[in-house]
């Protein structure tokens, strides 16, 4: 095995060629939760546009009609509050279960930013931290990126910068399963037993490049959730769809569309509905514009009766596997519990995983030094 190919956490120089999972359990500091971010009013929009799309070289025109979207709810988007909100009931469960470790939040596009979380966490004397990120699948976007800022952010900070090690996703883990099955059955509630039979399932997630889907397991694990969340519910008729597609036309995204799905439900006289964004844990900018505005519409155009199921959000179950999950990287040998066939994913993250699109500048070497390194 060559040093390239070796598994390593990013943020950890001394887990250079370990195992897929790191076995003896560790004391920490603090918990960090990491997410995408979002304006918290008009003003705010386009600059925190310009965060997202930096270096991208988008004219601020674009962004302003990007920002349509925000507009449309004030300029707020719910997920900084929606964090929030998630912290709390998370300091709640730790202090219940006598787990005493303070809880910062940073994000990587807007405020609070990840730099001045981390720095703050350096102040306040923070050696090594368990992070948890908002998303519970393995893709560029969704992972790898926020980890390279953390290994940015690292390297500015100096040699004492905190040390960071990451709870694995938890697309399959028997509390996010239970909760998205919690919620696809009460949707389906809403349908009149003689219609019950006759109800699709659409599973939504974020679409993605297509190169960079290739270069991870996101398909593969939402496929498993969907899978297992609808065996949970006893559903039967359901597909995999995606929405929030952004970038030029020419670059193949992951498909189908949730409309375009809708269009062909339609026309196989097909029309009752239920979408369940398994994708995302909260119902933020990107679920309410592209599922409660445009999908909802898209049903009006067609007479359909949509119901839009919950994300997961703060449901106790969500919230106790949050625990659960940082308790593992703090025991020896866990029982890292899952369902299906696939397995726990790694708490190691390989130096190969989940690596940017071909199309994309390729990210800076990932060697596990710190001095190396749309509204999710």
């Amino acid at each position: 095995m060559t040093n390239t190919e070796q598994p390593i956490t990013i943020m950890n120089p001394e887990n250079v060629g370990i195992d897929r999972y790191q076995e003896e359990g560790r004391e920490y500091d603090a918990i960090l939760v990491m997410s995408f971010g979002g304006p918290e009013g008009v003003e705010q929009v386009v600059p925190f546009l310009e965060n997202v799309t930096r270096g991208r070289g988008i004219p601020k025109e674009r962004l302003e009609e990007v920002g349509e979207h925000y507009y449309m709810f004030d300029g707020v988007s719910p997920i900084n509050q929606q964090n929030r909100d998630l912290i709390d009931a998370l300091r709640a469960e730790l202090d219940a279960h006598g787990i005493d470790l303070p809880i910062y939040f940073g994000n990587r596009n807007w405020h609070p930013m990840i730099g001045d979380t981390m720095q703050q966490m350096q102040k306040d004397g923070v050696k090594r931290a368990v992070t948890f990120f908002t998303s519970g699948y393995s893709c560029y976007s969704g992972c790898r990126q926020y980890r390279e800022n953390i290994v940015e952010t690292q390297g500015n900070l100096g040699e004492d910068a905190p040390v960071f090690d990451k709870i694995r996703v938890f697309y399959n883990h028997p509390n996010f399963i239970e909760v998205n099955a919690e919620s696809l059955e009460k949707a389906l509630d809403q349908f009149p037993d003689e219609k019950r039979q006759q109800v699709q399932v659409a599973f939504t997630a974020h679409s993605i490049p297509m190169g960079m889907a290739q270069n991870s397991a996101y398909e593969a694990q939402l496929m498993e959730t969907a899978r297992l969340v609808a065996e949970m519910a006893g559903v039967t008729e359901w597909k995999l769809v995606y929405q929030s597609r952004s970038g030029p036309p020419q670059v193949p995204w992951l498909e189908p569309d949730i409309l375009d799905h809708m269009d062909e439900l339609h026309q196989a006289g097909k029309d009752n509905l239920v979408i369940l964004p398994i994708g995302f844990i909260s119902d933020h900018m990107e679920v309410m514009f592209d599922l409660d505005v445009e999908a909802k519409d898209k049903a009006e155009e067609h007479g359909m009766q949509m119901v839009r199921a919950a994300s997961a959000g703060t449901h106790p179950k969500f919230i106790s596997m949050i625990r659960e999950l940082i308790q593992e990287r703090m025991t020896d040998a866990p029982d890292r519990r899952y369902l299906g066939n696939r397995g726990p994913n790694h708490d190691v993250c390989p130096v190969t995983c989940c690596m940017p699109s071909a199309r994309k500048r390729p990210a800076r070497p990932q060697t596990g030094s710190a001095e190396s390194p749309r509204d999710r």
